[in-house]
């Protein structure tokens, strides 16, 4: 991958700063929803969609678009603000977020939003997809890929490891895998309810190719997926250190926000917050 311009880098820091602003203000809206995850993971989804990926808004089913699996779907907050953002959606959809009939669910449906690729629910299912459509693209001989977001908690579920089993036996090079590594879960630390250390020996052991980076820096996740790109005969994993609540003081590594939305008066200062890093 070519160098990436300062120039670059700091208009896509501005684009996930706005999405992260989007995602508190959808949460206000709907009064609802996971929202520290959401935040952390706002700097990879910008680097995808405005950088990364071959896709195209206006044109979602275009047949070689890279896919695009997110596997702990109540992070999708997230992916809708940066889908608006990349011209996926109106902005208006933002306000429906959580509401009945709306496209933007509390997990992500594929028939309701076009550039969806899964629906998803079943912590541990995405990399089984994943591995699945990066397989039949091989059997197809087509040139696209595969990426998969992941959690770290949900390396709990034995479904993720088979598929980690099955992408590293069949040689998966053109799947990449992202596990936002925040450490933090519903109910408490990873590491204190079900430990993942050491995480890069066992996906090693898996014949996986492993790498890792800092999730909020732009230039080490293009780094890496262009090592990802290089990479023959192996999967990779690359495991992203993120900060669960990212730009928001008081959802900063706190596992209280997990799984809750914030109150009025949290949401209005974390946009306070949002706003003077804009600024």
């Amino acid at each position: 991958m070519p160098h990436i311009h300062d120039d670059k880098v700091k208009k896509l820091e501005e684009i996930a700063n706005k999405v992260r602003e989007d995602i508190i203000a959808m949460l206000l809206e709907a009064k609802s929803g996971h929202s520290a995850g959401p935040l952390g993971m706002a700097d990879i989804f910008v680097a995808f969609y405005f950088h990364l990926l071959h896709h195209d808004p206006k044109n979602p089913d275009w047949p070689e678009r890279d896919r695009l699996i997110l596997s702990n779907g109540h992070i999708c907050p997230v992916r809708y603000a940066t889908m608006v953002e990349a011209g996926y959606y109106p902005r208006a959809w933002l306000k429906r977020l959580r509401q009945f009939g709306s496209p933007f669910q509390g997990h992500p449906e594929r028939l309701r939003c076009p550039g969806v690729e899964t629906t998803s629910g079943p912590l541990g299912s995405g990399l089984a997809q994943a591995a699945g459509l990066a397989y039949a693209a091989r059997l197809d001989g087509k040139k696209w890929r595969t990426f998969c977001l992941t959690s770290d908690a949900e390396h709990g579920a034995g479904v993720h490891w088979e598929a980690a089993l099955f992408a590293g036996r069949n040689k998966l090079n053109n799947l990449t895998v992202v596990v936002d590594r925040n450490n933090i879960e519903i109910d408490g630390y990873t590491e204190d309810i079900m430990p993942l250390e050491p995480l890069r020996d066992k996906y090693e052991a898996f014949n996986w190719h492993v790498i890792e980076i800092d999730g909020h820096n732009f230039k080490e996740i293009f780094s890496a997926l262009d090592e990802a790109h290089a990479t023959k005969g192996k999967p990779t994993m690359i495991v992203a250190q993120t900060v669960k609540g990212k730009g928001v003081s008081f959802m900063e590594n706190n596992v209280d926000f997990h799984g809750k939305s914030a109150t009025r008066e949290q949401m209005e200062q974390a946009l306070k917050e949002l706003e003077e890093d804009r600024d």
